[in-house]
């Protein structure tokens, strides 16, 4: 018989909708694999670039063998929106609905964070179809309020998600993370060790296989005959760019080497307003381009860079998209992120694991790598597609998911 899960995401999107994303690519593999898939979402978020067009309470589509159910929610402009508490207490009201709606009843119930109130909604539904309930956490709340956000544990906000959290991972029968060693942080709240299961985001063998070639418009703009550093994703404060400007302000002599920074981002017209204060010539920036065009873009580079700021959540681990993407180029990585025990480029021998927020550093390692032969380089970058292909395919992880939903 054919086993059902619903996978609760509040924050999910599609392609259409948004940037589609982990539970997209899972939903689409675990199909593949014969299961019934539902992931369910509010039809309304901030991350949403399109949000679907809802008539009623609720709206279904099909997607790629999987099923989209939209719950509708209240608006709210903006992500710090006192709004948002009221889209997240509907939403959990919302899951309700489903108990009528759809004709599929679950064998098991994914309830993924950060959004920790609809847990409790998850939990009903659980119960009233004796189905198997499994915690999800992609983004670790309370703490990352209380840590970045500067609120006291005793703030009755905070509070009742700390309830809630601590609650979920009693109740829960498992429970999944991307971050590695966030089980670190589960059992110092009450969590059984033998609950915890790693499924790290990943990357589409399909889609890198599909890679389109790059319009002549943004060739041109990529410096030749040059040993390219490339960044690709977000221009955002918390990439650390500022470093990278930096890096290249003191290696402005070696007329060798060039970065490229393609993509958009609040910090974007300030980073170039910062290259044309500093008179650089070797920093090029790139419009963003569709995903289907990133594996030629990062074929044209000679080492990848990724950095985050200091955060002391990433004790935890991380889990950003684009390394993996950068794994799969087959690319010497630069690795600027404090991730704790996490260390994947390191581990992998697929480049550099250097200290965050050090020009200095960083422009040693780029010296280091721009005088490594071919061959150390193009071992490098193998090592990394190797552990890509190995540990960070979707198709592999929805397996390793399926195994936590179902159990049998």
């Amino acid at each position: 018989m054919t086993k059902t899960v619903w996978i609760i995401n509040q924050y999910a999107s599609t392609p259409a909708t948004g940037m589609g994303g982990r539970h997209y690519y899972l939903a689409r593999e675990l199909a593949k694999l014969g299961y019934n898939v539902t992931v369910i979402a509010a039809g309304y978020h901030h991350l949403l670039r399109e949000p679907p067009s809802l008539n009623g309470d609720i709206k279904e589509e099909t997607l790629e063998g999987f099923q989209v159910v939209w719950l509708k929610v209240p608006k709210y402009d903006r992500a710090q929106s006192m709004w948002r508490i009221w889209n997240w207490w509907l939403f959990s009201r919302r899951l309700n609905i489903l108990k009528k709606a759809l004709s599929d009843k679950p064998d098991t119930i994914l309830y993924s964070s950060p959004g920790l109130l609809a847990f409790l909604g998850a939990r009903r539904l659980a119960r009233f179809f004796r189905a198997r309930l499994v915690f999800e956490v992609r983004d670790i709340w309370p703490l990352t309020l209380e840590e970045l956000g500067g609120y006291s544990k005793y703030h009755p906000g905070i509070a009742i998600m700390q309830w809630v959290e601590d609650t979920a991972y009693r109740d829960a029968e498992r429970v999944v993370s991307n971050l590695k060693n966030s089980f670190q942080h589960m059992i110092s709240r009450g969590m059984k060790p033998d609950k915890f299961s790693w499924v790290p985001n990943g990357f589409s063998l399909d889609e890198v296989k599909q890679s389109a070639l790059l319009p002549e418009q943004i060739s041109k703009n990529i410096p030749v005959n040059k040993f390219l550093v490339g960044y690709t994703g977000t221009l955002g404060v918390a990439n650390d760019l500022d470093t990278v400007i930096e890096a290249a302000s003191i290696l402005r002599e070696e007329d060798s080497i060039a970065f490229v920074l393609v993509g958009s981002g609040q910090e974007k017209s300030r980073l170039q307003d910062l290259v044309s204060q500093k008179e650089l010539t070797n920093v090029v920036f790139i419009d963003p381009i569709p995903k289907a065009q990133i594996q030629s873009v990062l074929s044209k580079f000679d080492a990848c860079y990724i950095g985050l700021t200091k955060d002391p959540l990433f004790r935890f681990g991380v889990s950003p998209n684009k390394l993996f993407d950068y794994l799969y180029s087959a690319k010497p990585i630069i690795y600027a992120i404090d991730s704790g025990e996490y260390r994947p480029v390191k581990d992998a021998g697929a480049g550099y694991e250097i200290e965050p927020h050090n020009p200095e550093v960083l422009a040693q390692t780029i010296m280091r790598l721009y005088l490594a032969s071919p061959e150390e380089r193009k071992l490098m970058g193998e090592s990394g597609r190797q552990e890509a292909l190995e540990n960070y395919e979707y198709q592999k992880l929805a397996r390793k998911l399926a195994e936590v939903l179902f159990d049998d």
